[in-house]
């Protein structure tokens, strides 16, 4: 085929939603993906003029407090030695680490699957691509396959959680640096979700990063720098995980396991890099669609609400009776994050259980690291534990660990073509205004 747990004050939320009404300075600069508006701020031109540490970066929901950026001597210590920021990852030089492991990776992918190529361009132009309709790549781009043959040895994709009735909570395009309502949000209703970090928001926002760590969030990799992954070479496909797990791990002190594909663009070839970097490859089941998007290009916030409330209402009709869904949602900007805070105490009523995916499967070492673990599902069915015990890089400029634990009398337990970006833009035009009407 040819393709082409206190309540928010009405002030607090009012103050961060406001921003795509008001294009604030803080909006205005931080831009959604590479070449959808004006120059974001970059490491070279941060100063300590913002929060210091994270505790201090969780302290405000003032949109220009959190977007105002902020020097870390964790990150200025090893930024050298990774991809610039925004840009097509590669191996970096004197990395003996990455290029032995690529190396190896590389010889598997070349005998493996020799006519998988890359196809298309990183920012998704696949017009004039040629494709068997037999689908010998399983390209989810495509065909939206999810189950690779099993020749290949790959797992299928997670697309739903075996848990019934029970919503797969997952953020993409985190961190965002006007987080903090959402969080607040999250933590206020004893909600955990699966956040899927892209390595340069990162490093953007490294303190806005710790916190979800800190507050119990699983953390999955969204890639360094959110492109079409089935265009890129065997070594930039590597390097863009490679080095966002890296980053990670250097700044947060875990080594995430799990991955979702930008756009949902995966194929055998980059199932397979992604497989010998021990990653899981998530998609999902069902789509609030367009969120992001909201009052461009024709879509409405109607639009967005109805697409929330069909979900909710397959789970009243019965839909969700044998398994969960795992649902697409964005730390993006304030509309995106507004969205979930509005629908939220309706999927509880709609739903038995809102649960990250580590959760839902019952995974409760979700890092590499032993020394972190998730309650079970059972757990949190039963009330016995809601909350991770957690150690993370939390000492803010040091550079060493520091454990922050579960609380007293807790249980440590065993296609849519969608633009993306970082920062704390709105998705526009006063849609804000009105999700915080709603929100209150």
């Amino acid at each position: 085929m040819t393709m082409t747990k206190r309540a928010l004050p009405f002030a607090i939320i009012v103050g961060v939603l406001l921003c795509g009404a008001e294009e604030s300075r803080a909006c205005q600069d931080h831009d959604k993906f590479p070449g959808r508006r004006g120059p974001r701020p970059r490491r070279s031109d941060l100063g300590g003029r913002g929060p210091t540490d994270e505790a201090s970066a969780a302290s405000s929901t003032d949109v220009t407090y959190q977007c105002t950026a902020y020097s870390y001597a964790p990150l200025t210590a090893i930024q050298n030695s990774y991809p610039v920021q925004w840009t097509t990852a590669t191996i970096q030089p004197n990395d003996t680490d990455a290029t032995s492991l690529f190396g190896s990776i590389n010889a598997t992918l070349n005998s493996k699957f020799p006519t998988d190529l890359p196809r298309g361009t990183p920012a998704g132009d696949f017009s004039g691509v040629s494709y068997s309709s037999t689908d010998p790549d399983c390209w989810w781009t495509s065909t939206l396959c999810t189950t690779p043959n099993a020749s290949t040895g790959l797992p299928a994709d997670i697309t739903n959680v075996p848990e019934p009735m029970t919503w797969g909570l997952g953020f993409d395009d985190g961190p965002n640096c006007s987080h903090n309502a959402l969080y607040d949000y999250l933590l206020q209703e004893n909600l955990k979700a699966t956040m899927f970090y892209i390595g340069s928001n990162i490093f953007d926002w490294p303190l806005q990063a710790l916190r979800a760590a800190s507050d119990g969030h699983q953390i999955c990799l969204h890639t360094w720098s959110h492109q079409y992954m089935t265009a890129l070479s065997n070594e930039q496909a590597f390097a863009e995980l490679y080095y966002t797990r890296k980053a990670v791990h250097d700044l947060l002190g875990v080594t995430p396991q799990c991955w979702r594909p930008p756009y949902g663009d995966v194929d055998n070839r980059i199932r397979t890099i992604a497989q010998a970097l021990n990653l899981t490859t998530i998609i999902w089941s069902h789509d609030t669609k367009d969120d992001w998007e909201a009052n461009t290009n024709g879509v409405t916030p109607a639009m967005i609400d109805a697409n929330y409330q069909g979900i909710i209402d397959m789970a009243l009709n019965g839909s969700f009776n044998t398994f969960g869904p795992v649902v697409l949602n964005h730390e993006l900007d304030n509309y995106t994050m507004g969205e979930f805070m509005k629908y939220a105490p309706a999927i509880k009523s709609a739903f038995k259980q809102v649960v990250p995916i580590a959760t839902a499967f019952n995974i409760s070492q979700p890092y590499a690291e032993s020394s972190v673990t998730f309650p079970t599902f059972s757990q949190v069915v039963s009330g016995s534990s809601t909350t991770p015990n957690v150690a993370v890089n939390v000492t803010q400029g040091q550079g060493a660990a520091a454990a922050v634990s579960a609380p007293a009398g807790s249980v440590t337990p065993s296609k849519a073509i969608r633009g993306v970006g970082n920062g704390g833009d709105n998705g526009g035009d006063g849609a804000s205004l009105a999700v915080a009407a709603v929100v209150l």
